[in-house]
């Protein structure tokens, strides 16, 4: 076989014809077809791009998270026809020989920067169990990542974009120190989502600095290998909530919709568009979605004892609806600040953590949440990175 002839074989492809428009893999065709030290040097150079030397591990999970007309059936519970696993297994025959040529193969003199490859390369096993388990991996950018943000996009035919986190925040369940009920409630209530019952859209609210957001995100990262996928959007964003929903409800994944410090102001253009979202109208509702909101305040919206005294005939009606948001919510799990026993447990596990034994870490930790205005575990975290890099310093010298 020549590259030429490989390359021949790209041009049937057919279920898996979307794979040319990774750079990687469009620049690994061009090199195919026209073997030179050129095309060999722009192939190399967007596989380092990506942060990847193993062309091999590249190119299968390029393959693997291809959404196709296969992935798109089996996600929605539909056979796939025979002809179609046909076509697969064929071209997954190629694709695999393919995903094992090395540098020698191109015969290319001169400097050639090196890649690699693995011994063997089975992709159509591998994509048949991607395929059966497709409501745990997903497909596209969804099977690559678990972590998202909603970017708004005027240009795009949606009004968004949605961007992956490449580097999320590494948070665990086990790093969390306290608050372990209100951890439990949350993390069952997403078990539910991934089950396929009908879970609950959650308010996280509280004190600031008691791990709101962290737990959601711990919870997510925790259920991430059961299909679960978070996606932040500000407040801003809330009145593309109904087309976000309609986009993801024909996918085969769990999705938490995460919304960070949640407040209103009386009259603001984004309080209908989560309350219609919240009572689930027919057009959002979805069973493959939650909201989860975190806010300091329980009742989301700033209120003021001027508007308290407003002069509308229905003053108490116009009240009601606004303070009434988090009863929307059906599940409310309140993040209280923490007592100086549960303060010092944080600080003493996160030292710990961080390798500090300091004899007077009681003594320095509340005065460092006298001048922080009150304990919380952000203000433990905060004092412990300021004794680690200490610390450190202390040794290098």
């Amino acid at each position: 076989m020549t590259p030429q002839d490989y390359y021949g074989w790209t041009r049937c492809f057919a279920l898996f014809r979307g794979l040319e428009e990774d750079p990687v893999i469009h620049a690994f065709y061009e090199l195919l077809r026209e073997p030179e030290p050129e095309s060999y040097a722009k192939f190399v150079h967007a596989l380092y791009e990506t942060g990847q030397t193993n062309w091999t591990r590249y190119f299968t999970e390029q393959i693997l998270s291809l959404e196709t007309g296969c992935v798109r059936l089996a996600s929605q519970q539909k056979m796939i026809p025979a002809v179609m696993l046909t076509a697969a297994k064929t071209e997954l025959h190629a694709l695999s020989e393919m995903a094992l040529l090395s540098p020698a193969f191109f015969d290319i003199y001169g400097y050639k920067a090196g890649y690699t490859v693995e011994d063997d390369c089975r992709l159509y096993p591998k994509w048949l169990e991607r395929v059966s388990s497709v409501s745990r991996y997903g497909f596209g950018d969804f099977a690559r990542w678990h972590m998202f943000r909603l970017e708004p996009d005027e240009s795009a035919p949606a009004g968004y974009r949605l961007l992956p986190v490449t580097n999320p925040d590494p948070v665990r369940l086990q790093d969390l120190v306290g608050y372990k009920a209100q951890q439990e409630e949350v993390l069952e209530n997403t078990r539910a989502l991934v089950r396929g019952a009908k879970a609950a859209n959650i308010l996280l609210y509280g004190d600031a600095g008691t791990g709101k957001s962290a737990t959601v995100k711990a919870v997510a990262s925790e259920l991430q290998d059961q299909g679960v996928r978070l996606i932040e959007l500000n407040k801003s964003s809330l009145h593309l909530l109904p087309g976000l929903l309609d986009e993801l409800a024909g996918q085969p994944l769990k999705f938490i919709l995460f919304i960070d410090d949640l407040s209103f102001r009386e009259n603001d253009d984004d309080f209908a568009a989560l309350k219609a979202v919240l009572e689930g109208s027919a057009s959002t509702r979805s069973r493959n979605t939650v909201i989860y909101a975190t806010s300091n305040r329980r009742h989301i919206v700033r209120e003021t004892f001027q508007a308290r005294e407003g002069d509308e005939v229905h003053r108490q009606d116009t009240m009601q609806e606004t303070v009434s948001l988090s009863e929307r919510f059906g599940l409310r799990v309140y993040f209280g600040k923490p007592d100086r026993a549960l303060y010092l447990e944080i600080v003493e596990s996160l030292a710990r953590q961080e390798g500090i034994t300091d004899k007077d870490l009681p003594r320095l930790a509340e005065q460092f949440a006298l001048r922080k205005a009150g304990r919380s575990a952000r203000a433990a975290r905060q004092l412990v990175d300021q004794l680690a890099a200490r610390q450190e310093g202390e040794t290098e010298c």
